[in-house]
């Protein structure tokens, strides 16, 4: 009897090679949508935060990681927190969600902090709605004896419950590094490309209304009007048109037990602007004589042409906030 051919087993083969082919291509195109679904497009993560220690430590984000963790970070100095409750927050978050309000999660686990409405974390809605999330993560931080003091996995841990308690604690240098810039505590160490995301452009009014659902309305604290009425008037002489995109936030003193300086008010605005740049359509934001501008080289705070350190003194008194329409 004729032995068999061996074509067969080399068609086989081949078809085996060209499955694991195929296979190999598909699994490379999932990773690759992964990494864009986590780090929101080809050119993310878009946004970073650097020390002002200047010890090279530094931490690259998404957008819209940037826009949740300044609503974190404004939720809690709006409550008076500080900024190791923002720290723990933003820990939390970026290991509960990767600050990535999902709608998704362990049983009916759901957003930033992954509450469940099953236990009383709020209803499905509220729990979605950042402000709410944090402000909840907070009420329950602030009933911690202590927490300021003991280490921030374990202070986590007092509010989350969670299955992983020691998890919290690799986020610690990244959050301590969000929480210093998104405070103000570190000036100008947060940039953002600034590319316009496919939404419509929100305008002064938007940014005013976002800024408002963040801080409250004691972002736009009318005890200065005067100073953001004679910044406007100072814009509108020199360009009408920039003038209509211009939004000229005051800073005043912060009288919470936080007692943050009048300059760390500004710059956590100031911050704010620059990690809400993509969603809201800003250009450029102005502050204490720097400016950031979106698309620049790097997108870095630069020092204002001409402005002293006289200059620089009195433009800390309001963050001038300038959009793409």
């Amino acid at each position: 009897m004729p032995e068999p051919s061996p074509a067969p087993r080399r068609r086989r083969r081949g078809r085996f090679l060209r499955f694991m082919g195929a296979l190999v291509v598909l699994c490379a195109v999932a990773g690759y949508l992964v990494v864009q679904y986590v780090t929101g497009g080809a050119d993310a993560p878009g946004c970073k935060v650097v020390s002002g220690k200047g010890d090279g430590a530094e931490y690259e984000f998404t957008p819209e990681q940037a826009v949740n963790a300044a609503t974190i970070t404004a939720v809690g100095t709006g409550r008076g927190l500080p900024e190791r409750a923002v720290a723990i927050a933003l820990a939390t978050s970026i290991q509960e969600s990767g600050l990535r309000n999902i709608t998704h999660g362990d049983r009916d686990s759901l957003g930033l902090f992954q509450q469940r409405p099953s236990q009383g974390w709020g209803t499905e809605k509220q729990i979605m709605d950042p402000a709410y999330a944090a402000g909840k993560f907070y009420e329950h931080l602030v009933k911690v004896s202590g927490y300021t003091k003991m280490p921030l996995t374990e202070a986590a841990q007092r509010v989350q419950r969670s299955g992983y308690p020691e998890a919290y604690a690799k986020h610690e240098p990244d959050a301590t590094l969000l929480a210093a810039a998104l405070t103000g505590a570190s000036p100008a160490t947060l940039t953002c490309d600034g590319r316009q995301a496919a939404t419509l452009a929100a305008g002064p009014d938007g940014v005013r209304d976002a800024l408002v659902k963040d801080f409250g309305r004691d972002a736009l604290d009318t005890a200065a009007e005067d100073v953001a009425k004679g910044a406007k008037a100072s814009s509108a002489a020199t360009d009408d048109a920039a003038a209509e995109r211009t939004l000229v936030v005051p800073v005043t003193a912060d009288d919470s037990a936080a007692k943050r300086t009048t300059r760390q008010r500004g710059w956590q605005l100031a911050h704010w602007a620059v990690a809400n740049a993509s969603a809201l359509h800003i250009q450029s934001v102005g502050y204490a004589g720097r400016q950031w501008t979106a698309g620049n080289t790097q997108s870095e705070w630069r020092t204002v042409a001409g402005a002293g350190a006289g200059g620089a003194e009195k433009a800390a008194g309001s963050v001038r906030i300038v959009t793409a329409q």
